[in-house]
């Protein structure tokens, strides 16, 4: 997957949007209009400087070259390896992420559009090291 369909978000609950994902139809749909995401059975995250890796069961799954992936900190998008290595403090400090699979990544991330539409696919996935 290309860092281009990608967006990393800086939080408390990190957020990795995808778009065009080959996972997309393997993952369930989220539908958390009260911002309460679930959790992801059977998925997981690895994130890295370097590389961020989408596990899910049997073949399923998305390794994304992070180094110069788009993240998002407070309303500014910047990239290179001080904001990436940011966004893995996040998922370390949270014990994971939220993913969510999407048909486009959205200029400006609309969340109750995200998680109570039914559109979105995904949830929150424990960090897998």
């Amino acid at each position: 997957m290309t860092p281009e369909k990608t967006l990393f978000v800086r939080g408390a609950t990190p957020v990795l949007l995808l778009a065009e994902a080959a996972v997309h139809d393997a993952l369930p749909v989220v539908t958390a209009p009260d911002g309460a995401v679930p959790a992801c059975d059977g998925w997981g995250i690895m994130a890295r400087l370097t590389m961020c890796v989408v596990d899910g069961p049997g073949d399923a799954g998305v390794a994304i070259p992070s180094f110069d992936a788009a993240v998002v900190a407070e309303g500014r998008t910047t990239t290179g390896p001080d904001a990436m290595g940011a966004w893995c403090e996040d998922v370390d400090r949270a014990g994971g992420a939220i993913v969510l699979s999407l048909d486009r990544l959205p200029e400006v991330p609309d969340w109750a559009d995200l998680l109570g539409s039914g559109t979105s696919r995904g949830g929150f996935l424990r960090s897998l090291g």
